[in-house]
């Protein structure tokens, strides 16, 4: 069977045989998602390749984890021009089931399967079992996705929370959303917690420091958290240093935000390619304090379980969990 995670810089496909109820890699692949037109074009090319043709059979089911809503078995990726149809899968690759799950489904899928070394612990707090768990992470854009107890077992639930609206909490935060406002009208969350997010917060701090700095301006992409993070810790840049710290502040607040909404009380988990690169920003303090912030209910907050997933591959590993059990039926 074949799945993978399907995201809007990168995707991650893998091609596995289940024997004995266990699942035996065989061939994994990362691909530059805007390489490719179509998503098509980029399963073509991993299903043609000899690693794959000459040691494995055709696959009998297949899950992908996508970055956008799944609606009817269909997806338009929220970063990139992709639109994806299971049923057009199954009809042009001949792979008798075929299924599309949210990325953040499938990382709150895996939560269950992660191993001790692929969490870092920012509040250990006071797990409650079964209750609710609520799994979020920015990276090209900001996923979020509750797990509720049903039956005797945990059930995913996506979500488009990124693009529920910015509640700034201070006056520089006001300021920035002003700022966007003025460029882009609606401000979600997402235009603060993701690469380009980042980058937003760092051009507003960069404009608004430009008067008292001799510093030079740096021009960036849309998209350029990986660099600020690079000029942050590496370059100790000033603008970049208070851009991430402004970032876990915000990151932190939504969180709480995110787990009053659905009293997660066995615990907040933190995904996306973004947080694993940072956890010296997030451990320093800014975050958990805004996540905690919450007035009348910060004792409560105290009390959750808030974790930072490093696993990179944890959507895959949800994607997997979910081709297992098509491969099952």
């Amino acid at each position: 069977m074949v799945y993978g995670d399907i995201g809007g810089t990168k995707t991650l496909l893998q091609i596995a045989e289940l024997r004995d109820g266990e699942m035996r890699v065989h061939f994994t692949q990362r691909y530059d998602s805007r390489a490719y037109t179509t998503f098509s074009d980029l399963l073509r090319n991993f299903l043609n390749r000899n690693e794959i043709t000459k040691t494995i059979s055709h696959p009998v089911a297949a899950c992908f984890a996508v970055a956008g809503s799944v609606v009817a078995q269909q997806s338009k990726l929220t970063n990139l021009p992709w639109v994806i149809d299971s049923a057009d899968i199954t009809a042009e690759f001949s792979i008798p089931r075929v299924k599309l799950i949210n990325d953040f489904e499938a990382a709150a899928l895996a939560i269950e399967i992660l191993l001790p070394g692929d969490l870092v612990t920012l509040q250990a707090g006071k797990a409650h079992v079964q209750e609710t768990r609520v799994v979020l992470g920015a990276g090209t854009g900001l996923g979020v996705a509750w797990l509720t107890w049903q039956g005797g077992r945990y059930i995913p639930i996506s979500t488009e929370a990124g693009h529920m609206d910015f509640a700034p909490n201070c006056n520089l935060q006001i300021r920035l959303f002003e700022a966007l406002q003025n460029k882009f009208g609606h401000v979600s969350v997402e235009r603060l917690l993701s690469g380009p997010g980042l980058t937003n917060i760092f051009n507003f701090l960069q404009m608004n420091s430009a008067a008292s700095s001799n510093r030079a301006q740096i021009n960036l992409d849309e998209d350029s958290g990986a660099a600020i993070t690079e000029l942050a810790l590496i370059d100790k840049h000033p603008v970049a240093i208070s851009s991430l710290d402004v970032f876990a502040e915000i990151y932190g607040a939504y969180a709480g935000n995110l787990a009053l909404a659905g009293l997660c009380r066995n615990g907040v988990y933190i995904a996306g390619g973004i947080a694993p690169k940072i956890i010296n920003i997030l451990s320093a303090g800014g975050f958990m304090r805004a996540f905690r912030d919450k007035g009348r209910f910060s004792p409560m907050m105290n009390k959750i379980p808030v974790h930072v997933i490093t696993n990179p591959d944890v959507c895959l590993l949800g994607a997997e969990r979910q081709a297992r059990n098509l491969g099952r039926l």
